[in-house]
């Protein structure tokens, strides 16, 4: 096999008649991304659909469920956040949960084609040593139609978001879901997210036939699908979140994906503002404490200085002036030679008592 540097050449999807592993998802999809789902089914590009009406009490559920999570966190004390330590806490509980509600969302919309089937748990896929060094090494041509044992030995794992698999195809999709790819934009994570869901790729499947009711497959495709629905790639295998109507083959899931992102936006925008609102009130009962403080004639203190009220420290200030006499003792030995001094080095110790 012949070792080159890893390159996707642009538009190319990798098949064979068994056991394939295609490099990224490729599935043609037209200009424009189409926001109507009750078009003549002539005008339709898929057999099945789903419209929110028929979804909307199940995607609510799963709203509140998120949204009860997130509100549910305990956020640890932080002396620099102070009193918003609650708004940054709700924001990362937000990261984490989106995610989650766009996995679920998915799962129960993809049962709207009855050929796909969605796996969700235990999902962890061995990253079988050969696996990574045949994607790290070699060009994506020399490995079209390479099937691996999943049982092979492994460097550590990995555990794709969805795992969805259409049987009228024999296509298994390893998918992961991403709120947003903005903070993956200048880092080498992205690269090596690919490089995991590609070599997970070629176990995936002799591992679906071991690991999952002797379900075969004969092409596997991997896509890294941005929340935000930022511009794609098919060819680096990056799909927007309007275009997985084309991954499921239904017509009006990026619709109720859109919707589903609105109302939880909403939700999470209502917390946020109580929580802030919280946060600016203990604030200003803090401030009025102090102002009051203030009235009462106690004397300000220096909170980075000196404990001394100001005409004290005046006082003192004037006495130093009239001093007249300064010492210059520092001067007197300039041409003198340091005496050598030994210099100790090491791990920092507490000090000694004396």
């Amino acid at each position: 096999m012949t070792t080159h540097t890893l390159s996707v050449p642009a538009g190319e999807v990798l098949r064979s008649t068994a056991a394939a592993v295609s490099v990224f998802s490729q599935r043609p999809f037209g200009a424009g991304t189409r926001s109507g789902i009750g078009e003549p089914p002539a005008l339709r590009r898929h057999p099945h659909i789903v419209r929110f009406a028929e979804v909307e009490a199940d995607l609510d559920v799963l709203i509140d469920r998120a949204i009860a999570a997130i509100a549910d966190g305990e956020p640890v004390e932080d002396e620099i956040l102070g009193h918003y330590v609650h708004i940054a806490s709700l924001v990362r509980a937000v990261s984490f949960r989106e995610g989650k509600l766009l996995e679920q969302a998915v799962d129960r919309l993809a049962k709207a084609n009855p050929n796909i089937v969605v796996l969700t748990q235990s999902l962890k896929l061995p990253l079988v040593k050969a696996a990574l060094e045949a994607v790290s090494g070699n060009d994506w041509e020399s490995l079209d139609g390479v099937k691996l044992d999943c049982e092979a030995p492994a460097k550590g794992s990995y555990t794709p978001d969805l795992i969805l698999v259409n049987r009228a195809r024999h296509t298994a999709y390893i998918l992961d879901l991403k709120r947003s790819l903005a903070s993956y934009g200048d880092t080498s994570r992205l690269e090596e997210l690919k490089l995991k869901m590609m070599a997970s790729a070629m176990v995936l499947p002799d591992w679906l036939y071991k690991n999952h009711k002797r379900l075969m497959v004969d092409t596997v495709e991997v896509a890294i699908v941005d929340g935000a629905s930022r511009p794609s790639d098919h060819a680096t295998g990056i799909w927007a979140l309007s275009e997985i109507d084309d991954l499921l083959e239904i017509d009006g899931v990026a619709a109720c994906m859109a919707e589903l992102r609105l109302r939880f936006g909403r939700r999470v925008q209502q917390l946020l503002e109580a929580e802030a609102r919280k946060a600016l009130g203990v604030m200003v009962v803090a401030s009025d404490a102090a102002a009051i403080s203030g009235v009462c004639g106690k004397p300000l203190i220096a909170l980075n200085g000196s404990s001394r009220a100001y005409e004290e420290e005046q006082a003192m200030a004037a006495q130093d002036e009239d001093d007249g006499q300064y010492d210059l003792g520092c001067f007197d030995d300039q041409d003198d030679e340091p005496e050598p001094v030994r210099i100790r080095v090491g791990f920092a110790r507490r000090p000694r008592r004396h």
